[in-house]
């Protein structure tokens, strides 16, 4: 019988043990809550592919808008405080630029911090009303924000900020997992990425409108953060009652959530598993791919943290005026638009999330390049390397998908999250800090650091994909001495909750 405590040596010994039948398993509570699932429903004719088309179109109009909504306001909600810069937050607010910068700071070290609670919190409740119930409290904060008249005001609502916000990643990352199958991950992880693209035309779209409103009571800024505010607590709402927490209770007929759950079997990922397991978090930090994947996600969002951090200081800094500003960042977003559904349906057409990764990187550096070497006078060659830097940020969700396909046992899942995010979090913490007050108004040191990130994340890229290759090839050898064994544990590991190590059948995608 294949335990749940099987040692990576397994993998290279002949599976000896007789491996039985699904329904045949003694301890399902240490399985997959999918295994407990199908334990107990009744046997349907196999799904045809008209019938499994039709069924991911409704998965996909089920989940997909609002996984979307909430990327899309956690982007722009964490953002606002960039177009409020250039709308009087300074003055009103009575900080400086160094403040200012501290605040962005603030929200990713929170966001840090917090993963792993939110990882915890994520496994044991159930995932979607959680997701719901931190986006409508951040929504709350962002409401609130329009009343900080002081620094310390809104250091206090960027900490909460980035508590709520950074539930959201984790969580959609899950989901997906649950959902589609590994080709099928990365165009869906683009669709609620494209969070970021559209956040950003958006939110360049209210600021430039908000800037023509005058009132005595609140400031145009002050106005934005309201009603950006309540349409995320909205969301969140409806999120906690329309976002189904797994197949298994979702709104699918009872032979539409069995297909939902069988055509998953190939992932051998798992669905859901609600017990913690101190082993699976264990192999998680020795596993290389986990530090690899940290470095990458570190290195590639530095870039990313500079630019949507400073975006706007950035295009006002080639001489543009605050109205202005705020239009010139809507390529950005169409950048960001094209970059991530290019990358990720390539990605999941060819399965070759790794290569589009660097394909990615490429214009960043011409972008950097482009940005910290042209002349002064040259704004229109500085702006365009501006926008080829909003291509970085498409590899986060190639990064997300590379994690959800990946890695399995759902401890080890969430586990590996919480550290891809708090990786994002620091590559976003230690950009901003690039745009030094003595570099002002240039910060030709910041640009070329956007250029030697970006080529240390390629190269890292190479690297992990040489891993996954060899770790392939090493596993298609032993399968081949010990065919029977290995196909037997392959057909029962779909749901029993191993992880990619401990599971021989399980093969990593590049």
């Amino acid at each position: 019988m294949v335990e749940h405590d099987l040692k990576e040596k397994d993998l290279e010994s002949p599976v000896n043990e007789v491996v039985p039948e699904i329904g045949e398993l003694r301890n399902v509570e240490d399985g997959d809550a999918a295994l407990e699932f199908l334990r107990r429903e009744s046997v349907y004719a196999d799904m045809m592919p008209n019938d499994e088309k039709e069924l991911v179109m409704k998965i996909d109009w089920m989940i997909m808008p609002l996984m979307w909504a909430c990327y899309f306001f956690q982007y722009l909600d964490k953002t606002l405080i960039n177009y409020a810069a250039v709308m009087g937050l300074y003055t009103d607010a009575n900080i400086t630029a160094a403040q200012f910068s501290t605040l962005a700071l603030i929200f990713y070290v929170t966001y840090l911090a917090f993963e792993f609670p939110h990882g915890y919190g994520m496994q044991r409740l159930p995932t979607a009303k959680y997701l719901g119930t931190m986006v409508a409290l951040w929504g709350l904060i962002v409401a609130v924000t329009s009343a900080c008249k002081n620094y310390g005001a809104l250091v206090a609502t960027r900490v909460l900020l980035g508590c709520f916000e950074s539930a959201v990643a984790p969580s959609l990352i899950l989901i997906t997992g649950m959902w589609y199958k590994k080709h099928e991950q990365p165009p869906r992880v683009g669709i609620w990425y494209l969070g970021t693209g559209t956040g950003t035309i958006f939110g360049s779209l209210i600021s430039f409108g908000f800037q023509h409103y005058h009132g005595k009571t609140f400031t145009s800024w002050q106005i934005m953060f309201i009603v950006i505010g309540l349409m995320t607590i909205c969301v969140g709402i409806l999120v906690v009652f329309l976002l189904p927490d797994n197949p298994m209770s979702s709104r699918l007929s009872h032979k539409e959530k069995v297909w939902a759950i069988q055509r998953l079997r190939e992932n051998q990922t798992g669905i859901e598993n609600k017990h913690l397991k101190t082993a699976q978090v264990l192999e998680c930090f020795k596993d290389p791919q986990t530090w690899l994947l940290c470095l990458i996600t570190v290195s590639s969002n530095i870039p990313n943290g500079a630019v949507s951090s400073y975006q706007a200081t950035i295009i006002k800094g080639f001489g543009y005026n605050s109205l202005n500003t705020a239009l010139l960042q809507i390529p950005s977003g169409a950048v960001s638009i094209v970059s991530i559904l290019t990358a990720t349906y390539l990605a999941g057409r060819y399965n070759q999330r790794a290569l589009n990764v660097i394909t990615l990187l490429i214009p960043g550096i011409v972008g950097g390049a482009l940005m910290a070497f042209l002349p002064p006078n040259a704004k229109a060659g500085k702006l365009i390397g501006n926008y080829l830097t909003n291509c970085i940020g498409a590899t986060l969700p190639l990064l997300y998908s590379l994690v959800a396909c990946n890695y399995a046992g759902h401890t080890k899942k969430v586990t590996m999250n919480a550290l891809l995010l708090m990786s994002f979090c620091l590559g976003n913490i230690i950009g901003p800090v690039t745009f030094r007050k003595n570099d002002a108004p240039n910060y030709i040191p910041a640009k070329i650091t956007i250029i030697v990130t970006c080529a240390v994340a390629a190269v890292l890229v190479v690297l992990l994909r040489i891993y996954y290759t060899w770790e392939n090839k090493r596993r298609d050898q032993l399968a081949e001495e010990h065919v029977e064994g290995a196909r037997k544990a392959e057909d029962a590991a779909g749901f029993l909750d191993l992880t990619d190590r401990e599971n021989s059948g399980f093969r990593y995608r590049l």
